[in-house]
Order: structure tokens, then sequence, then C-alpha cells
């Protein structure tokens, strides 16, 4: 691994242990949710580095279709993991949330409804992707499906104004700015910020990885012929 790498993901876990000690000691408890409105900074972090994930797997994809460059492959491949490890801790969180709030683990509310059919794609893009043999073939096939992936993200976004839901609507990106107190949004946004970081460099050690593999395959290959 590269030194530049262990340095970064170093500092990205102390960064984002600092976030959740201020999430838990600093930031004062909700006034209606109490303490409970606390996994929020893990929750929403979780689900915009999803949302990010399929972002860049959109323009892996569309870099794959014009490149047909296998490097973009791979850099989807890794994004597609992060981001499916994204998605279910954001549905693994707000289920812990949902239980004291709503007196439910789960329900088809519009917002998980979009978010697990969002992890359904994006476990539906790495089975392709394991079914189909290397080739051109596979590059177009799954950099298409790529780009579909992430058009249930502005659906997941836009599902609390479009549907009726038990989700509250948002409240940092809105007319009128935020309604969170300056301290809980600070710690919120740092979160997110961190949270993103931390999805690209664990897509960026997989990717390692797996070229790595790929090189020991193909010196392995060599040494028997």
């Amino acid at each position: 691994m590269p030194r530049f790498m262990k340095v970064s993901g170093v500092a990205l876990w102390a960064c984002l242990l600092a976030v959740w000690g201020a999430a838990l000691f600093l930031v004062p408890a909700d006034q209606n949710q109490g303490e409970v409105y606390r996994i929020i900074y893990l929750h929403v972090p979780s689900a915009i580095a999803a949302f990010s994930a399929c972002f860049f797997l959109a323009v892996g994809g569309g870099m794959g279709l014009w490149s047909r460059r296998e490097t973009f492959l791979t850099w989807q491949r890794a994004l597609a993991e992060t981001g499916l490890l994204m998605t279910c801790l954001a549905l693994l969180t707000g289920a812990i949330w949902g239980k004291p709030t709503w007196g439910t683990w789960w329900t088809w509310d519009a917002r998980l409804t979009t978010t697990f059919l969002l992890a359904i794609l994006l476990a539906g893009w790495l089975m392709l992707h394991s079914a189909l043999p290397p080739g051109n073939q596979r590059l177009a096939v799954c950099s298409g499906l790529s780009i579909f992936v992430f058009a249930d993200v502005p659906i997941i976004y836009k599902s609390v104004t479009w549907w009726r839901t038990l989700h509250q609507p948002p409240t940092i990106i809105r007319s009128g700015g935020s309604t969170m107190a300056p301290e809980m949004l600070a710690v919120l946004l740092s979160g997110i910020a961190v949270m993103i970081l931390m999805t690209v460099w664990l897509a960026w050690l997989r990717v390692a990885s797996l070229e790595l593999g790929r090189e020991l395959e193909t010196q392995t290959g060599a040494a028997l012929t």
C-alpha cells in the first residue's frame, strides 16, 4: 500500500472518530427526539456517501462507454461495492432510528423503498459483473447499468416531496435555509464530508487490491506456461 494511501486512511479514520465524538458529547440532544436523534450523524452521512458513490459510478460508466478502457470498469466495481456498503449502513441506521421514532423497524415508506431499491440495483450490478465474461461486452453492459443505477438517487432525494412519507422534509438544503442549530449543522456537514472522502478512499483501496490481484494472476499464468 502506498504511503499516501496509509496516511490518508489514518487521517480519515481520525476525523471520523472526531466527528462521532462531537456528535455524542458536544452537540445538544434534539428537543423533540432526545438522544436517539444523534444517530443522524451516522445515518445522513452514510446515505449521502452512498449517493456520491453512485454519482462517481455513473461517471465511471460514462468514461467506460467512451474510452472502452478496463480501468474504468475496475473503478466501477469498487464504487459499486462501497456504494452498497454505505447504502446498507444507511438502511441499518435508519431502521435503528425508526424503531423509537416511528414504532417500527421497517415500513414501506417512499424513501425507504427507493433506498432499498438502490441496494438491490448495486447488488445486481455486482452479480451481473461476476456473471459476464471479461471483455468489451461486460464493459459496455456494466457501464450502461452504472448510469442507470444513479437515476434512482434523485428519486430518493425527491421522494419526501413527491409522495406522502414518514420522513421529514429536507432540513439542510431548503428554501429559507437549514432548520438545524448551527453547531448541529456544523457537525453534520463535517460528518458528510468525511464520509464521502472515506467512500472514495475505500474505493481507491479496493481498486489497488483488484489491480494487485490481476497482476498476480498474470504472473502466475506466465510462470505456469
